[in-house]
C-alpha cells in the first residue's frame, strides 16, 4: 500500500457513547456539491438513524475551496470531522480512514448522494447485529430504480459480468459507491487490499468472499450524477490490471486467505445491538415463530396419540429450532464454537418447559377429564408462554451468558 505524508489519524468520537457507523465521504474538488450534500446526509441522519454515528470527510488533496468548507462543516456540526489526504485515490482514502477510526462499522458514499438515503439502515443494520461481514449497495437488483445513461448500465453490467467469469465472483455490483463492513473485518482484510483507487472495492469485496466472509445485498435506488467525474477509459483499464492482479495472487495463493477463513468459522460475534429490549424483541419473534410451529404440530399428533405424548413430541420438535434461531439471531452467536454445548442447554431448559407444560395438562386432567381439545391447546398455550419467559431467562443468564461469549478480534 502507498504512503502518504499525511500525519497519523486519532479517533474521533462526538459525544461519551460508542460511536457505531463512521460514514465516510471521499471527496476530490467537490467544493459544489458539498455543503449541501453533508448538511442532507446529516439531517437524514439525525431523523432517521437510531445509532450513534459520525460523518467523516476525506479530503483526497483537492486544490479547490474543498478543504476549507469541510473544515468548516466539522467546526459548526459536531457529527462532522475531516481528514486531510495528500494524495488522491479513493481506496487511499478509504484504507487510511477506516484504520483510524473507533467506529464498530465503517462505510462510505459518494458525495452526490445518487443512493436513496432510505437503504443507509438496511445497509448498516446486518452488520451491527453481527448477521453480516459486509454490505453492498445493489443496482442491479430486479426491485432496484435506476436512472442513469444506458452507456453507463451497460458498462457496468459487462464489468460484472467479468468479475463473475473471471474470478468467480458472487456479488451483484462491485463498484456501487454505497458500502459498509465491520470495522474487525476491514482491520483483517485491509492489509491485505493493495489498490488505492476505484479498483479499491473490487479487491475487498473479492477478497472478502474467497475468505467466506458473509455479504449483504441491498437493492438501492439510484439516480446518475450527470456531472460525475470519473474517466471510464482509465477506470475501466485499471480494474482490468486489478483483476489480472488479484486473480493472479489467487492463483498462486499469496493472500492469507485461508487463515481468515478458518477465524471466521470459529468466531462468535457479541451484536454490538444486544441490549436486554433488543434481545426481548428478537426472542419474543423467535418464539411467536416457534409457538405457532408447536401448535400445529400439536394438532397434527393429537388426533393419533395422547395428549401428553402430543405435547411432549411437539416441544422436542421446535425445542432444537428454537435454540438455533436464538442462538443466532437473538444472541448473535455464529459459527460451530460451543454449538453442541448450547444445544446440550437448550435441551435442557426444553425439560423444564416440558415439565411445566406437562405439570399444567394434569392439573386440567383432574380437574376436567372431558376437557375438549380447545380447552387443552389453550391451557397449552399460557403454560408455553410462561416457559418461553423462563426460557429467555435461562439462555440469558445460562446457555449465552455475554462473558462467556468471545467477541471477534482483528
Amino acid at each position: 500500500m502507498a504512503t502518504t505524508t499525511t500525519p497519523a489519524l486519532t479517533p474521533f468520537q462526538v459525544d461519551s457513547r460508542p460511536t457505531v457507523l463512521d460514514v465516510v465521504v471521499p471527496v476530490y474538488n467537490e467544493a459544489h456539491d458539498l455543503e449541501p450534500s453533508v448538511r442532507r446526509l446529516h439531517d437524514y441522519l439525525v431523523a432517521h438513524f437510531p445509532y450513534t454515528f459520525r460523518i467523516t470527510i476525506a479530503d483526497n488533496a483537492s486544490t479547490d475551496g474543498t478543504l476549507l468548507i469541510a473544515r468548516n462543516l466539522s467546526d459548526e456540526i459536531p457529527e462532522v470531522t475531516t481528514v486531510h489526504l495528500g494524495q488522491k485515490g479513493r481506496g487511499r482514502a478509504l484504507h487510511q480512514v477506516w484504520l483510524a477510526s473507533d467506529a464498530k462499522v465503517l462505510s462510505y458514499m459518494d458525495v452526490d448522494l445518487s443512493t436513496d438515503l432510505a437503504a443507509l439502515l438496511p445497509l448498516v443494520a446486518p452488520l451491527v447485529s453481527g448477521h453480516s461481514d459486509l454490505a453492498i449497495g445493489t443496482r442491479l437488483s430486479r426491485s432496484s430504480r435506476v436512472d442513469r445513461a444506458p452507456r453507463r448500465e451497460v458498462i457496468s453490467r459487462c464489468y460484472n459480468l467479468i468479475l463473475r467469469t473471471t474470478l468467480s465472483a458472487k456479488f451483484s455490483d462491485a463498484q456501487c459507491g454505497f458500502k459498509a463492513i465491520r470495522a474487525d473485518r476491514a482491520r483483517q482484510l485491509l492489509p491485505m487490499v493493495e489498490d488505492t483507487g476505484w479498483f479499491f472495492d473490487t479487491e475487498l469485496l473479492v477478497l472478502a468472499e474467497r475468505a467466506g466472509l458473509r455479504i449483504h445485498e441491498v437493492p438501492v435506488d439510484w439516480v446518475d450524477d450527470p456531472d460525475s467525474r470519473v474517466d471510464i477509459v482509465s477506470t475501466a483499464v485499471a480494474d482490468l490490471k486489478g483483476i489480472v492482479r488479484i486473480g493472479r495472487a489467487l492463483a498462486v495463493g499469496r493472500l492469507p486467505l485461508a487463515a481468515l477463513r478458518d477465524r471466521a468459522a470459529t468466531e462468535a460475534v457479541v451484536p454490538a445491538s444486544g441490549s436486554l429490549v433488543t434481545q426481548l424483541l428478537r426472542f419474543a419473534v423467535v418464539g411467536v415463530f416457534c409457538t405457532v410451529a408447536y401448535a400445529l404440530i400439536y394438532v397434527l399428533l393429537r388426533g393419533a396419540m395422547p395428549a401428553l405424548w402430543a405435547n411432549a413430541t411437539a416441544l422436542l420438535a421446535t425445542a432444537v429450532v428454537n435454540t438455533a434461531l436464538n442462538r443466532r439471531i437473538t444472541f448473535g452467536v455464529t459459527g460451530p464454537q460451543e454449538r453442541l454445548r448450547h444445544h446440550v442447554q437448550g435441551l435442557a431448559v426444553f425439560g423444564l418447559g416440558l415439565a411445566l407444560t406437562t405439570g399444567s395438562l394434569v392439573l386440567l386432567n383432574q380437574a376436567n377429564p372431558d376437557a375438549p381439545h380447545w380447552v387443552e391447546l389453550s391451557v397449552l398455550v399460557v403454560a408455553n408462554v410462561l416457559a418461553t419467559v423462563l426460557r429467555f431467562l435461562l439462555f440469558r443468564a445460562w446457555v449465552f451468558p455475554r462473558s462467556a461469549v468471545t467477541t471477534a478480534k482483528a
